[in-house]
């Protein structure tokens, strides 16, 4: 399961391939939407790439955790965190990679 990572560098190789803009170019277009997508993020909006999913911010409040190895509780402070939800389009072609991989060695 832990295969290869994908880079900002693999996906600005993946634009100049695919789209035939030079290098620079390409990395410039991958630096904008990500720009894009963290500064939408960060002014509390929700991003949706169609086909892909949903990323949005969520406001969790202040509460009591307890440290695992001295059981003494502990505050954890209110913090936003970060939520992707996966669309059904992406959920199914991951899953259809697997059955067909599956498939294949059998």
């Amino acid at each position: 399961m832990a295969g290869k990572t994908v880079t900002r560098a693999d996906l600005s190789e993946a634009v100049y391939q695919e789209v035939g803009l030079s290098r620079n170019e390409s990395a410039d277009l991958v630096e904008s939407i990500l720009k894009e997508i963290s500064d939408a993020l960060i002014r509390g909006e929700g991003v949706k790439v169609s086909s892909f999913g949903s990323f949005s911010v969520r406001q969790k409040g202040r509460r009591i955790g307890r440290n695992p190895k001295t059981g003494e509780e502990v505050p954890i402070l209110p913090r936003r965190v970060l939520v992707f939800r996966a669309s059904h389009v992406l959920k199914n072609r991951i899953n259809d990679t697997l059955t067909d991989t599956a498939g294949a060695a059998s």
